[in-house]
């Protein structure tokens, strides 16, 4: 069979399906349009995949009604923000409609989404890369561009970082470049730069800089940036010098050195302390998380024993502490059950047990008990399907599944609903303001 060719077609994007993709009709047939919005006119090449249309945008030819000038220089360019050049409000109506559209078999009523108390430099985590703006262009730090595997944006007037990260990247770009060192091809294996990971804590101020490289960099080059950081009016509490020789594009940490201050920073929510590495995984919207995090707790209510499943560094079950008699966290990264433990004695917490494995294999073997509320809060892929039925057999009364993919848990739910669960109470959060993303938290009740 011949190859059908790809057309240039105008389009107009009819409405939005969760997370990103506008929904135009040609010849009486779907097509999806990423990074769109209602109302726009586009100009699109045209394509067909399996019995799926696609276009892909080549110009706007007439802007949607509600879009407005994007405050970043860069939007539509840089792989970071899909929805800046809308207000706010218009964004969460969006992903409210998104959301209602996508559970309309199992939720009736339009489900209320919980804006994030910030929307601009809200991100107390970024993965900055290395590379280049362009074909012999000089040595560029900052947010990947759109498909694109090498070339970056500098992020000189991005929304949604903080001012300080800015400063960091920019002095370490400025350093790297005048040194000649070159980003690592991973194609061609060469160059040493790879990442500059930034975390601080919302609440308290201090930043964790990771500078990750391969192991051939030059390293007193890479102890001369650290000097030149110390200098800066930043908060740093802690720089370290991350080496990685893998050929994928992922952070694999071989080596770690500490070359200043910890290997940690703190930040606070809910009345609680945390301390945090590098590696750790920790909500990206600190102020958003504190509002998430009372949902979980209002939706599990009182209870004796309480299960937190893909607990992370136990921040839902150390929530949850202060509502229970007892609180299981069950993680399956060893590290990460360490960074539970240590935040439970920081917050004096005496009902709180981690258990460090694979959350099937644990609930299949261990002799846990009954839980009367399970939360989950599982990977964005949502819950195996083995796990599924053992979950169940576990009778609780609640299950508070906490989703930061809605379409994994649109995919899940049946299985609970078919063994004699109800779906009680939704709630959307924003925590991903200026993109199509956003956490749900689902309350299912015996």
């Amino acid at each position: 069979m011949a190859k059908k060719k790809k057309t240039i077609n105008q389009l107009k994007i009819d409405h939005l399906r969760y997370p990103d993709k506008g929904i135009a009709f040609l010849d009486d047939d779907e097509v999806i349009v990423r990074h769109s919005l209602p109302g726009q006119l586009v100009e699109a090449e045209c394509s067909r995949k399996k019995k799926q249309r696609f276009g892909r945008i080549l110009q706007v030819l007439e802007t949607a009604p509600e879009e407005i000038m994007p405050s970043c220089t860069d939007f539509g360019i840089c792989g970071g923000c899909s929805f800046l050049n809308i207000p706010y409000e218009y964004e969460l109506k969006l992903k409210q409609g998104m959301l209602t559209s996508l559970f309309k078999e199992f939720w009736s009523d339009e489900i209320p989404i919980v804006p994030s108390p910030n929307i601009n430099g809200y991100r107390n985590k970024m993965e900055f890369s290395f590379g280049d703006s362009g074909k012999d262009a000089p040595l560029a730090l900052g947010i990947r561009k759109r498909n694109n595997f090498y070339e970056v944006v500098v992020p000189k007037d991005c929304a949604i970082i903080p001012d300080d990260f800015k400063t960091i990247t920019q002095v370490t770009l400025e350093h790297f470049r005048d040194s000649g060192e070159t980003f690592y091809h991973r194609m061609r294996h060469t160059g040493s730069l790879r990442y500059l990971v930034l975390r601080r804590g919302e609440f308290t101020g201090e930043v964790l800089v990771n500078l990750v490289t391969t192991s051939d960099i030059n390293t007193a080059l890479v102890e001369q940036w650290s000097a030149a950081l110390v200098k800066l009016d930043a908060k740093i509490t802690g720089i370290l010098h991350t080496t990685s020789d893998v050929v994928s594009d992922a952070v694999v940490p071989e080596d770690v050195k500490i070359l200043h201050g910890r290997d940690y920073f703190f930040d606070e929510i809910c009345g609680l302390r945390f301390r945090i590495s590098t590696f750790s995984f920790f909500q990206t919207n600190s102020a958003g998380a504190e509002l998430l995090y009372n949902t979980v707790a209002e939706f599990a209510g009182k209870a004796d024993r309480v299960f937190d499943l893909y607990c992370g560094t136990g921040t839902i079950t150390q929530v949850m502490a202060p509502h229970a008699k007892d609180v299981i966290g069950i993680e399956l990264v060893p590290e990460a059950i360490e960074a539970a433990n240590e935040n439970a004695r920081l917050n004096d917490l005496d009902n709180c047990q981690f258990i460090a494995g694979d959350v099937l294999k644990i609930i299949s073997d261990a002799d846990l008990g009954k839980p009367d509320v399970m939360i989950l809060d599982p990977p964005r892929d949502g819950i195996h399907p083995k796990a599924l039925p053992k979950l169940i057999a576990f009778d609780a009364e609640k299950i508070v599944y906490v989703s930061c993919k809605p379409s994994s848990l649109a995919r899940d739910l049946p299985a609970f609903l078919d063994a004699g669960y109800k779906l009680t109470a939704m709630r959307a959060h924003d925590m991903f303001a200026r993109t199509p993303h956003v956490e749900l938290v689902a309350l299912l009740e015996r």
